[in-house]
């Protein structure tokens, strides 16, 4: 379990970041947790931070970035 605070890496993308909160998605009349993660390294973009959500599911723990 991913806790706020945790680094986390999204499997598909290869994006780093810090989980800031949870979430939940309706997808398919069923509800999904979500992780809110501040993404502190993605590709093209240098020294800014963004926030990305997407499915617990699609994150795993990592090292810090």
């Amino acid at each position: 379990m991913l806790n706020i605070g945790d680094y986390a890496l999204h499997q598909r993308t290869g994006q780093v970041g810090q989980v800031c909160g949870y979430g939940h998605q309706l997808m398919d009349g069923v509800y999904i947790t979500t992780l809110k993660v501040r993404v502190s390294k993605h590709k093209g973009i240098r020294r800014q931070s963004r926030f990305v959500e997407d499915a617990y599911s699609t994150w795993m723990l990592t090292e810090e970035a």
